[in-house]
């Protein structure tokens, strides 16, 4: 097994350490997003879209370990990246975290699609 095949996998575990953090404290997440939850609601659309769907992505490559399962994710990380530069864009939000968020969103795209 290559080098970048055991990239992938990292940053396949990295994707579902996020999600597990989303999940287990939603508050840990709100700080590394700048999101905030104002209610009961709000918790749980973190747990469930930032934590749960981020493990998923994460589990399915791992598991399945194909071009496809790492590309799925990949293309999903380029996607967020490409809204948030928009964003940046648009919402006039030029933050040292957006812009350090964007060129991890790239590079996990990136070297996930590869």
């Amino acid at each position: 097994m290559t080098f970048l095949f055991w990239l992938k996998i990292i940053l396949a575990v990295a994707t579902m350490a996020f999600g597990v953090m989303s999940i287990v404290s939603p508050s840990a997440a709100e700080r590394f997003t700048g999101l905030t939850a104002a209610g009961p609601r709000g918790i749980s659309e973190i747990r469930a879209v930032l934590g749960g769907l981020f493990v998923g992505l994460g589990l399915a490559a791992v598991i399945y370990r194909t071009a496809s399962a790492f590309g799925t994710v990949g293309i999903g990380y380029l996607v967020i990246g490409v809204v948030r530069a928009a964003s940046i864009y648009f919402d006039k939000a030029p933050t040292p975290s957006n812009w350090l968020s964007l060129a991890f969103e790239f590079a996990f795209g990136i070297l996930l699609l590869i």
